[in-house]
């Protein structure tokens, strides 16, 4: 099976950390130029450095990986930043929209200002760095864009808003973007995530007593999930690597629960 992004440009957000670290680090060792984007330098850069350290002397040639600093929620900074990418690493072709953090909280105690934050961050950006990519997509018949969702897009639960809602206007985006971009080799997909290993993870478990260590934290986390544990953030990435590349060419307008069974629909 070719997995080859070779020649290939890709935009992860959210790419410092995680799902969006390990997807850069996937789409790196197929040979694509890789832009993460982040809003701290400081995770940026180290990310930077140990994607780039830990695939020397396997990546092709061509491949390479820069960190971008970018605020999403700032549609002049996407603008910038955007600019500065195609300037450097060329005309994006993958676009991976995974910028986001859990947000969940009872209806009538999320204020307008919360509501905003959490749509400008999980709606809003995905639609602006979209619509700017989208063009060059079309024009040089070669596209993918793959939005990270949750499973509560399909199946929201109660006190689960913001993030419900916005996940599940991001599931909408990605079947109305499928559609059209079916015409010109643009493909659209979603991955809807359940637990997961990552930060967001580490944070829940610092924020608690932290009578355990994290890998028992973890691990009594994902006991009472059906495959018995969480998934890792590489198995996130193997996916989006494979809709990323030819070997995926027939797939779009698809939101796949990458969840180890948790979700209670397809």
């Amino acid at each position: 099976m070719n997995l080859s992004l070779s020649g290939r440009t890709a935009l992860v957000t959210g790419g410092s950390l995680g799902i969006g670290r390990a997807t850069a680090e996937a789409f790196y060792r197929a040979g694509a130029r890789v832009a993460i984007l982040a809003r701290r330098e400081g995770p940026l850069e180290e990310a930077r450095r140990e994607i780039t350290a830990a695939g020397a002397g396997v990546v092709p040639d061509g491949a390479s990986v820069a960190g971008f600093v970018c605020d999403v929620t700032d549609p002049r900074r996407i603008e910038t930043t955007l600019e500065r990418v195609c300037r450097e690493l060329g005309p994006v072709n993958i676009l991976v929209n995974n910028a986001g953090q859990s947000a969940a909280a009872p209806f009538e105690t999320i204020t307008d200002e919360a509501w905003q934050a959490d749509l400008d961050l999980k709606l809003f950006a995905a639609i602006r760095l979209t619509r700017a990519v989208w063009p060059h997509m079309k024009a040089s018949r070669w596209g993918r864009v793959i939005n990270l969702l949750n499973v509560y897009a399909k199946t929201p639960d109660a006190n689960t808003a913001p993030t419900s809602v916005s996940r599940a206007a991001g599931m909408a985006l990605t079947k109305v973007l499928a559609g059209e971009g079916a015409p010109h080799n643009v493909l659209v997909n979603a991955l809807l995530i359940g637990m997961i290993r990552s930060d967001q993870i580490r944070r829940r478990y610092e924020a608690g007593e932290r009578a355990e260590s994290f890998d028992d934290y973890v691990a009594r986390a994902g006991a009472r999930l059906p495959m018995g544990r969480i998934g890792e953030p590489e198995e996130v990435a193997n996916l989006a690597l494979f809709l990323a590349s030819d070997a995926g060419s027939y797939i779009t307008g698809c939101a796949i629960n990458v969840d180890g069974g948790v979700s209670r629909v397809v």
